[in-house]
């Protein structure tokens, strides 16, 4: 029976907002699985690292979850200063706290790094989940997008071979494991992230964009994420202009802000972009919500876009779905496994902003077309759960103590 789990996750706070800095779909994974696991009657420490000034130290949550703040000094941008750091960090407060842990479960490649470590130190099992993959985000990255390093590739190869089980959200990402990692299939594991049924479902659309400040009158196509290149903003806007060329009274909303060290810069050129599209009165940016609130942003919209260039998942669009609003995406990775293909939205092979609003305008222009989506969407996304999550990681977590440990292939 699993106890007690340590969650590793140096990226980013689960407490961190959505949408802003590099807070998104693994913020909300961590913290929605961390919740349930706790409901569960499962402690849960979520290590994180001490970012801002002043010490945030051990933030609890909830009866049974709770964050563990790690101040890893300043660092100078040594990832292995930070690394290191934090992997300390975790073993000094454990120690100190009188922690024990049935498993690690880390969460994107740098916790990874650490959580093979503490897994030798501490001999206690390792799954993993990385969230985004190096090698598949480089084959689809935009031409003037920043590579993954190689220095980040190795590290992935590594851990992949040292984790007692990697934990890949889709059938789509176990295959990418395997295609380019050389993962060994009997050490994955498929479990789809799940949607709080209980935020996320259809609400009031005249309401909704009265919260938001948004026009009632007329179509509204809604980007929700992180802005990045990686997201496809720039593909959306232009695809925008198309719709808004054949429907004048459409309007897009953005909601979500600069990620990443590219972050600033793609802002200041989505902003650009509209202006020189002419369309600076009908696309408009919104700063990120409250994950409790983001339900009102899915609500208020006729259609989502997701023009993704690479997803493990596709959390917006399976939270989208839940609020009975089709979806538009891109066919990458999980998109495929959340969007059901002209029955809960539309796939779009590439990133050829036209086929974009041809696909909006397919279901902007067919309100019956619309609505049959509308309702299917709901349907499906009840296949996402949290609950559901958190039964097949404790099957995996109790399996994965069975299991010898793995040693150091490489």
């Amino acid at each position: 029976m699993i106890r007690r789990v340590a969650y590793l996750s140096i990226h980013t706070c689960p407490l961190a907002r959505p949408g802003s800095g590099d807070a998104g779909g693994m913020n909300v994974y961590i913290d929605g699985l961390a919740r349930t696991m706790a409901g569960r009657g499962v402690g849960v420490e979520v290590f994180t690292r001490q970012r801002e000034a002043g010490a945030r130290g051990v933030v609890e949550v909830t009866d049974g979850y709770r964050v563990v703040h790690v101040d890893t000094a300043d660092e100078g941008g040594d990832l292995s200063a930070v690394v290191n750091g934090f992997t300390a960090g975790v073993i000094d407060w454990a120690a100190g706290n009188g922690a024990t842990y049935d498993v690690i479960h880390s969460h994107y490649w740098l916790s990874a790094w650490a959580g093979v470590v503490i897994q030798d130190r501490l001999g206690i099992p390792l799954a993993n989940s990385f969230h985004t993959l190096g090698r598949v985000k480089n084959a689809s990255r935009r031409h003037d997008d920043a590579p993954a390093s190689l220095f980040r590739i190795a590290t992935e190869t590594e851990v992949i071979a040292r984790s007692g089980c990697v934990v890949a959200s889709t059938p789509a990402e176990a295959a990418e494991l395997i295609e380019h990692y050389r993962a060994d299939p009997e050490r994955l594991c498929v479990s789809p992230p799940g949607v709080d049924h209980r935020l996320f479902r259809p609400g009031d659309r005249a309401r909704a964009r009265s919260l938001l400040g948004a026009s009632s009158q007329g179509p509204l196509v809604l980007f929700a994420g992180r802005i990045q290149p990686l997201k496809g903003l720039d593909v959306a806007i232009r695809a925008f202009a198309g719709v808004a060329g054949a429907l004048p009274e459409a309007r897009m909303l953005v909601v979500g802000g600069a990620s990443g060290e590219r972050g600033p810069q793609e802002m200041a050129a989505m902003l650009d972009l509209v202006a020189e599209l002419d369309l600076a009165d009908r696309v408009a940016f919104h700063p990120p919500l409250p994950h409790d609130r983001v339900p009102v942003a899915y609500q208020a919209a006729d259609v989502v876009v997701v023009p993704s260039r690479s997803e493990s998942f596709g959390l917006v669009a399976a939270e989208a779905q839940a609020c009975g609003v089709p979806v538009v995406a891109s066919r990458v990775g999980g998109l495929p496994y959340v969007v059901v293909d002209a029955e809960t939205g539309i796939l779009v092979d590439g990133w050829e902003p036209a086929e974009y609003a041809a696909a909006l305008l397919r279901i902007l222009g067919d309100p019956v077309t619309a609505a049959a989506m509308a309702r299917a969407a709901v349907s499906s996304s009840e296949q996402f759960s949290w609950v559901k999550t958190a039964d097949r990681l404790l099957e995996l977590y109790d399996g994965l103590r069975a299991r010898p440990r793995r040693e150091k292939m490489l």
